[in-house]
């Protein structure tokens, strides 16, 4: 009743200085309790939409403001360059970087969260440390050491909502020390070159060959860089280029290590990360994401100990730390070795998918190339011709296909290519889509 009433007066339909009914008389119209009513007026009171007169009963004496109009949220999302759903008519959506979701691990995540609950104490559920909770950030710290080669104590890390926010409170720490622009791969992220752009840092391009980065190319102090598995062409940067790197960090710079999907190789252990052989120079960042799932908001930051204040405070301003019974059930599957044995099981059915997908590009597409090393969850495929890679993307969109042109992650111009991600579906739709892309190409 009280929403009713506040609309009405939100869209002028009861304007200012308009007497309400009396309590009595409206309960009788409406069949309801006095009360009822006498308690919508008092909340109109309340709000400073109303006020009780004497001898006048309720007048309206301000008007509220009425709500928006309906507005399309898909237009919205896409203007602001955010991810959305696929339009209509998309059946097969290969977007990058969405992992195989089906896999989450639920039964083992259950009995950890249950374990957890029974064991939890009040203290677990306050605030806490806004760098994350000890547990966690105990386990991560022996995990990373074990698995990347990360050297770092408990109180090196930080437990942050994916690395978007590892990017977002860097580049708040960078623009506050006078740092506005950072060199980032070319092609390289859109996603990490926008987040860089909301908080004020610049974007300068350094190019990417069949090497990885462009050492030589760097020219500003910090660099953002994916060297374990390069977004998007899927190389890994050379020992001559991770040496150069290093060399470079060790005369004053600084680099960003996005270790966005290292756990995902398939055809060997991945190389260690740099973050190890230079933890003075190296904030180095990774997140749950692509293993479990986005939406866990779970991830880690460990960075220079020279920054790590900094970085707490901006974290505690931005969120006061992450919840804490999410971190406390992730502590426990790294703790029981759950969270390993489900990285087995991912790696074995993202191979298989992924050999799904390169059999039946090969087969309709030989012609095309794909880049990068056996790891992660896209394939970059380099195309012959001059079709500029949009319109081949929007070619496949029109045949229900969802890719994305290469070009949309490249700032210098350069050859055309799709970036195809394929952990989120099955085998047997994978081994369709290259029969359905050269169909969607030649107009078959």
């Amino acid at each position: 009743m009280t929403e009713g009433l506040r609309d009405a007066i939100g869209q002028g339909r009861l304007p200012t200085g308009s007497a309400l009914p009396a309590t009595r008389r409206l309960a009788e119209e409406l069949g309801i309790s006095r009360g009822v009513v006498v308690e919508a007026y008092q909340r109109l009171i309340d709000e400073g939409l109303a006020g009780a007169r004497t001898g006048a009963g309720t007048v309206v004496i301000a008007q509220g403001t009425p709500a928006g109009e309906p507005r399309d949220r898909r237009r919205l999302l896409d203007r602001l360059r955010l991810p959305l759903p696929p339009a209509d008519g998309i059946d097969l959506d290969l977007s990058p970087g969405v992992p195989d979701l089906a896999a989450f691990p639920r039964t083992g995540w259950l009995r950890a969260e249950r374990a957890v609950l029974a064991e939890v104490s009040a203290a677990d559920l306050g605030y806490g440390d806004p760098g994350g909770t000890p547990r966690l950030r105990a386990e991560l710290a022996a995990w990373l050491a074990r698995t990347r080669g990360v050297r770092a104590e408990p109180d090196d890390v930080i437990v942050v909502s994916g690395v978007a926010q590892a990017l977002g409170l860097l580049a708040q720490t960078f623009h506050a020390a006078g740092t506005t622009a950072v060199a980032v791969e070319d092609p390289g992220s859109r996603g990490a070159r926008d987040q860089l752009a909301h908080w004020g840092v610049r974007s300068v391009p350094a190019p990417v060959d069949d090497e990885g980065v462009r050492v030589d190319a760097l020219t500003e102090p910090v660099a953002v860089l994916t060297p374990a598995h390069q977004f998007p062409t899927g190389v890994v940067l050379s020992p001559s280029r991770r040496r150069a790197l290093l060399t470079w960090a060790a005369g004053g710079g600084l680099i960003v290590e996005d270790d966005y999907d290292a756990e995902h190789r398939y055809d060997r252990t991945p190389v260690a990360a740099l973050q190890g052989a230079l933890p003075d120079h190296v904030a180095y960042a990774g997140s749950v994401s692509k293993s479990l799932a986005p939406g866990m908001r779970l991830g880690w930051l460990v960075a220079p100990r020279r920054r790590q204040a900094d970085l707490l405070a901006a974290k505690h301003a931005t969120d006061l730390g992450n919840p804490a019974l999410p971190q406390l059930v992730l502590a426990r599957l790294l703790a029981s070795g759950d969270y390993e044995r489900h990285l087995r099981h991912v790696r074995t059915r993202q191979r298989r998918r992924r050999d799904a997908l390169l059999a039946g590009l090969r087969t309709h597409l030989p012609g095309a190339r794909v880049a990068g090393v056996a790891a992660g969850l896209h394939l970059l495929v380099m195309m012959d011709g001059d079709t500029p890679d949009t319109v081949l993307a929007a070619q496949a969109a029109a045949a229900g296909v969802l890719v994305h042109p290469l070009s949309w992650h490249r700032i210098a111009p350069g050859p055309p290519g799709l970036v195809i991600g394929y952990a989120a579906q099955p085998p047997d739709r994978l081994a369709s889509v290259g029969e359905r892309l050269a169909d969607a190409f030649t107009g078959r």
